[in-house]
């Protein structure tokens, strides 16, 4: 097996066409490859996961966000905790709704809003735990 020249399964293996420089050279394992192709994130669910970790890019999103984690809240009493306008809440929550990491409830006049579900907030925790963990 020359690690220039194998092909299987419409691979092509040469360390030399990818540019690669193992060190030292070695074959390429063509079956290991084709596996991990197949459990390879597909360029469509990548392209909609880098939107959504970009949208958690935003401080006031992550700050709403860490109130929602302990309480379900109202538009009102996020501006006043976060010292923001109704108006900012108000946009942010929106882009935080199309993405379905929020959902909201009415009660009379008054909008309650949450997070979307249980992902929503293991994934909130998890990031604040890892941080955490490696120091601010």
């Amino acid at each position: 097996m020359s690690p220039t020249s194998i092909t299987n399964s419409g691979l092509t293996t040469s360390t030399q066409e990818k540019g690669l420089k193992c060190n030292p050279p070695h074959p390429v394992d063509v079956d290991s490859v084709h596996h991990l192709q197949l459990k390879s994130l597909n360029t469509e669910k990548a392209q909609r996961m880098a939107e959504f970790f970009s949208l958690l890019g935003d401080p006031n999103r992550l700050r709403i966000l860490s109130l929602l984690a302990e309480k379900e809240l109202c538009v009102c009493d996020l501006a006043a905790t976060l010292d923001m306008s109704e108006s900012a809440v108000s946009h942010q929550l929106r882009t935080l709704r199309t993405m379905r990491l929020v959902s909201y409830r009415k009660q009379g006049r008054n909008v309650f809003y949450n997070l979307q579900d249980s992902h929503v907030l293991n994934l909130y925790h998890s990031v604040a735990e890892h941080l955490d963990e490696i120091g601010e």
